[in-house]
C-alpha cells in the first residue's frame, strides 16, 4: 500500500492511498509468483495468472498478504482468451492499472531447436509456439489493459519481462531469442505509442536467474560454469527481478518509460 502526493500538493505535503490492480501473467511460480507477492506485499491487488488452475498458481495466490486477489487462467496463444483474461483480471480486481508480461514458452531440452539438429516441422512448429505466446499473446494482453486504461481515464504501467538471450542471442532456442528481442521492441514503441495517455511500458532482461525450473541446471555438472558467468559468481534470484519490476511499475518511476533494463548481474554487456 502506497502513499503518493497529490497532483495539486504544495507544501505542507498531502498525501492520498492508491490501491492498484495488478495482473501479473505466468504467475504460478519462479520470477511471476515473486513478482505478484512483491505487489502484494506492497498493499496492491494482484490478479495471478497461469494457462491452468493447477497447484503451483493456487499456491501463488495462497501465499500472498492482504485482501482481494484473484486468479485468472487461459492461454495466452489464443487471441480471445488473451483478451478475456484481461476482462475476468478487471472483473476480478475492480479495475487493472498495472500489467506484468511475465508468462513464456521457456528454453528447455524438450524444445531446443538448433537449426543443424532438428527436422524442419520440428523448426516450424517451436517457432510457432514461441513466437504465438511470448510475443503475440503479450501484445494482446497489452492492447487489452491499454485500451482498459484509456477507456477509464486513468494512468498505468506495463513491465515485459524479456531475457538477456535477446541480445547475446539463443543458439539453441533461436525462436525463443527472437521472441524476446521482439517484445523488448513491442514495449518501446508502446512507450512511445501510450506516453501521451499517462501509461508507462519498460522491459526487464534478466540472466540466468535460480527459479524452481532451473534448479536442476544448478546442482548439475553445469552449475559453476552458470555461477561464474557473472563476476558476482552467482546468479540472480526471482526476487531481484520482483525488485525492480516493482520499482518500474511505481508511478515515481514514470521517466524510465522506453527503457529495457538489464538484469545480469554483468555477465553479460552490451
Amino acid at each position: 500500500m502506497r502513499y503518493y502526493p497529490g497532483l495539486a500538493a504544495r507544501p505542507p505535503l498531502r498525501y492520498k492511498l492508491i490501491v492498484r490492480g495488478v495482473l501479473v501473467t505466468g504467475a504460478s511460480r519462479g520470477i511471476g509468483r515473486a513478482v505478484a507477492l512483491a505487489f502484494a506485499e506492497a498493499g496492491d491487488r494482484v490478479a495471478v495468472h497461469g494457462t491452468q488452475a493447477h497447484e503451483e498458481l493456487h499456491a501463488t495466490l495462497a501465499g500472498l498478504p492482504g485482501d482481494g486477489h484473484a486468479l485468472v487462467t487461459g492461454d495466452l496463444g489464443d487471441p480471445e482468451v488473451a483478451h478475456r483474461i484481461v476482462t475476468d483480471a478487471v472483473t476480478t480486481l475492480g479495475q487493472v492499472d498495472v500489467l506484468v508480461n511475465n508468462a513464456a514458452v521457456a528454453p528447455t531440452a524438450a524444445n531446443s531447436h538448433h537449426p543443424a539438429e532438428v527436422g524442419y516441422q520440428d523448426w516450424v512448429a517451436v517457432w510457432q509456439r514461441m513466437i504465438t505466446v511470448n510475443l503475440l499473446g503479450a501484445a494482446n494482453v497489452s492492447w487489452a489493459v491499454a485500451r482498459h486504461l484509456i477507456d477509464r481515464g486513468a494512468p498505468g504501467s506495463m513491465v515485459n519481462v524479456g531475457s538477456r538471450g535477446a541480445f547475446r542471442g539463443e543458439p539453441d532456442h533461436p525462436a525463443y531469442g527472437a521472441a524476446k528481442a521482439a517484445l523488448h521492441a513491442l514495449g518501446q514503441s508502446l512507450a512511445v505509442a501510450l506516453a501521451p495517455h499517462s501509461i508507462s511500458v519498460t522491459s526487464v532482461a534478466p540472466g540466468f536467474v535460480a527459479t524452481e525450473r532451473q534448479q536442476a541446471k544448478l546442482d548439475g555438472e553445469r552449475g559453476d560454469a552458470l555461477r561464474s558467468e557473472s563476476p558476482f559468481g552467482r546468479v540472480g534470484t526471482p526476487e531481484e527481478i520482483a525488485r525492480t519490476v516493482l520499482h518500474l511499475a511505481d508511478p515515481g518511476s514514470v521517466w524510465a518509460s522506453g527503457t529495457v533494463v538489464d538484469l545480469n548481474g554483468a555477465s553479460y554487456l552490451h
